[in-house]
């Protein structure tokens, strides 16, 4: 395992995040705590320090169950949770991103989690409702209480992050160097805002469902009689030919599809992006492993980039047609590093 620098940090967090939503059977799937400690190792003894969960969880037990599999060696693993989700259904000022609700939720992950501090906190969703300065220094404060070290955003607008991190340098608060979203080759929209934004900002990406919900495993793809295996939007005829061609590059370099579809989320941009593997039994965790054994070739990821194309929509699309009204002649000439 390799790392990488999380964003405009200097914080050292393994090239994948091993995600720990399903440790724990409340939700009616997931590993029971056998089979979760057997994940964990799997991960860690392959060098991997960065873990991903979050307060609403399992109803808590993947807090409680990953701080007592971190407490041996606290210091060495870079734990990340989320606040935002309800803690309580029927009240209103359990949920949400306001500071009350945040102050609350961070208290509760650190008893489940049992430790002093969080390396890095996630505002877990946006809630439409609380001022970015309020959820901007509420953070700050904890950061500033040595509570949580880094901050980070998940499932935002991109207009959102932007302005709270302009704000948060100009007020000099404490900025999120995280974003995480969802990103995949079935799930390629956030190449319209939310990636190039990210890496205007030097933000790191952490996406979640790097497998498409399992489609891009192949398991999904239509049976002889030609019907899909379920009715889904992410199992669309489109989706089914991108699982083909993973399926089919898979095949070529002898690795699983989970592996080739991991390696085109971690290969294909110039930024930093660690995506979260979230497994339910010690095999997948294995098998998800081996995409860090080899890299797919430039034909490879330009097959499974025309495969799964989308139209990026206005400005973009526009924008590159007016190039010529907008460089002249002249685009050819000049070389740009911000591309």
């Amino acid at each position: 395992m390799r790392y990488k620098l999380f964003g405009k940090s200097g914080l050292r967090v393994s090239e994948l995040c091993l995600g720990v939503m399903g440790f724990g059977t409340e939700w009616g799937w997931g590993a029971d705590y056998e089979n979760s400690k057997l994940i964990f190792d799997a991960f860690t003894n392959a060098g991997g320090n960065f873990l991903d969960t979050a307060n609403r969880y399992t109803e808590g037990t993947s807090e409680k169950w990953l701080g007592e599999f971190i407490a041996a060696d606290r210091d060495h693993f870079v734990l990340a949770t989320k606040y935002s989700l309800f803690d309580r259904k029927n009240d209103p000022n359990f949920s949400g991103n306001h500071r009350k609700n945040l102050m609350r939720s961070v208290e509760g992950s650190l008893q489940r989690l049992k430790t002093d501090y969080i390396d890095l906190l996630w505002v877990h969703a946006w809630d439409f409702m609380t001022p970015v300065e309020e959820v901007l220094r509420g953070l700050d404060d904890l950061v500033r209480m040595g509570k949580v070290h880094y901050i980070g955003i998940s499932d935002t607008p991109a207009w959102i992050v932007a302005q709270a991190n302009t704000m948060a340098e100009l007020r000099n608060w404490s900025s999120f160097v995280g974003l995480q979203i969802e990103y995949s080759l079935v799930e390629r929209t956030p190449e319209r805002e939310l990636l190039p934004m990210a890496k205007a900002f030097d933000i790191a990406v952490t996406p979640w469902a790097p497998l498409g919900a399992g489609v891009l495993t192949g398991k999904y793809l239509k049976n002889e009689h030609g019907r899909l295996a379920e009715n889904s939007i992410k199992r669309s005829d489109k989706n089914q030919d991108i699982a083909k061609e993973v399926v089919a590059i898979a095949n070529e370099l002898g690795v699983s599809p989970a592996q080739v579809a991991i390696n085109w989320t971690r290969q294909h941009r110039d930024q930093v992006i660690i995506p979260i593997i979230g497994v339910s039994k010690p095999h997948q965790v294995e098998d998800n492993l081996g995409c860090l054994e080899f890299e797919l070739t430039k034909e490879q990821v330009e097959r499974l980039n025309t495969a799964s194309a989308i139209e990026l929509g206005f400005p973009h699309d526009f924008l590159k047609r007016a190039q010529v009204n907008i460089y002249g002649d002249n685009l050819d000439q000049i070389d740009n590093h911000r591309k």
